[in-house]
């Protein structure tokens, strides 16, 4: 007489909650649009893969998210650090030349 066991369902339910990561691709958008773009792609396809019970895929399309995100707002900053560094050099430069 054996039985089988079987665990309790995780989390109360099943209905896992993965961050969608939207907003952060949207802002990013600002710096780096290739890759933000990438970023709100894989954004959107977090709810649908939650809807459709695929928990590791959303999660996967969660962390693409976040990862595209970042490195478009890192690249951003570096090319708005470096504009800054041009522009600067350019308005030193034509304040001392005019003396």
């Amino acid at each position: 007489m054996s039985q089988n066991w079987t665990p309790p369902p995780a989390s109360g339910g099943g209905s896992a909650t993965v961050p969608n990561n939207l907003v952060l691709a949207i802002l990013s958008i600002f710096c780096c649009w290739p890759l933000a773009i990438a970023a709100i792609i894989f954004a959107t396809q977090v709810n649908s893969k939650l809807a459709a019970g695929d928990i590791a895929g959303a999660q996967e399309a969660s962390a693409k998210a976040k990862k595209f995100s970042y490195i478009a707002i890192g690249i951003g900053l570096v090319c708005y650090v470096i504009l800054g560094l041009i522009y600067g050099v350019a308005i030193i430069a034509a304040l001392s030349g005019s003396r």
